[in-house]
């Protein structure tokens, strides 16, 4: 029997390509998302016939292919006509008026525009998108500092479809009544997957991923409980990567029971978007918050303002809730005698151990 059979030898790997356990990787087959993504078609569907499109708002948990499913939708757009043009913007960065417009007018093909006014890029912009028709995919829209842009589109583009995803409801409640009047979306409900769902998605991922047969079927089946537990795909992804890797770390051919559990320890380090994605004032409350893990966010404020902060408390509030949902923070919300108030952690997600 050779002690060294069941170890990867050199130049072997148990992945095919990592890529496909990406966040942002597209499959060709979208599981799970049929009805929604129909919905989009018939809202877009208009705009194949010269007239104005329908509006959607959508929203639903993160992690349960809100944005996937808009942008597999826009893919098989590109194939069937190039008469309507695709636009999708994350109002994560572009969270202005003005960065919106600048971010549509390269996606546009537009040059030398950096020293342009807000009010000359949508020039350049209503001047060519309304030649044609137009998709506005605007995701994470609960990030925007404002919100002009939209009833500036609303007004002034002729042929569209706008498409606004975010995972609260009451995101559009919050709206402008200008901009609710004119846009007058259908809602659409993302519903969070099941564990059939979640199993069949992270099994799809799991053959584009790897090297066939390097699973131990059971370690498999526990990494699906794990992510079921959080309800974010996202989570489940990271996992599978993580255990692979520590498989690979150990010159095992096979990712077991051990590798998942070292990977669920290790989930502390997920971050949605990586550290250097942060804009500079986000990365200032950050290390606020590692600095002080486990205080109020009025604290977290008042010594924000001692180090030389500038802004509101309702805008360094939106920050600690933008951390918050890019998993770079933990937040509880607790009552006590004076009121309800948040605390804050440094920690990026919720143990799966405590679960």
């Amino acid at each position: 029997m050779s002690l060294f059979k069941d170890m990867l030898r050199s130049g072997e790997s148990l992945f095919r390509d990592t890529l496909f356990l990406g966040y942002d990787f597209q499959p060709k087959i979208l599981y799970g998302r049929e009805n929604e993504q129909q919905r989009f078609a018939v809202a877009i569907r208009p705009l194949l016939q010269g007239q104005n499109g329908r509006n959607v708002f959508v929203y639903g948990a993160p992690g349960i292919g809100k944005t996937t499913a808009c942008k597999h939708v826009l893919r098989e757009l590109e194939e069937e006509t190039d008469e309507v043009i695709p636009i999708y913007i994350n109002c994560w960065k572009e969270n202005t008026t003005y960065k919106v417009f600048y971010r549509i007018c390269q996606d546009l093909g537009y040059k030398f525009i950096q020293h342009k006014k807000t009010s000359e890029l949508f020039t350049l912009i209503k001047d060519k998108l309304n030649k044609g028709s137009v998709v506005f995919i605007f995701d994470e829209i609960d990030k925007l500092e404002d919100t002009d842009f939209l009833y500036t589109i609303l007004e002034d583009v002729y042929r569209k479809s706008i498409l606004l995803l975010t995972n609260y409801r009451d995101s559009y409640s919050e709206m402008d009544e200008r901009i609710r009047s004119r846009l007058n979306p259908e809602f659409l409900y993302f519903r969070s997957y099941n564990q059939t769902e979640i199993a069949g998605i992270l099994k799809q991922r799991r053959d584009y991923a790897f090297v066939p047969g390097v699973w131990d079927e059971e370690a498999f089946d526990e990494l699906v409980e794990k992510c079921v537990e959080t309800k974010d795909v996202r989570i489940g992804l990271y996992l599978m990567k993580e255990a692979g890797t520590f498989a690979e770390d150990k010159s095992s051919r096979k990712i077991g029971l051990e590798h998942v559990a070292q990977a669920v320890k290790n989930v502390d380090n997920f971050h949605i978007k990586p550290n250097e994605a942060l804009e500079e004032d986000l990365l200032f409350v950050l290390e606020i918050v590692k600095n002080n893990s486990g205080k109020k966010v009025g604290d977290l404020y008042n010594t924000f303002i001692e180090q030389g902060g500038e802004m509101s408390y309702k805008s360094f509030h939106r920050r600690i809730t933008k951390l918050s949902e890019g998993k770079y923070i933990g937040t509880e919300k607790i009552s006590g005698t004076t009121g309800n108030t948040t605390i804050v952690s440094y920690s990026s997600v919720k143990k799966l151990t405590d679960f």
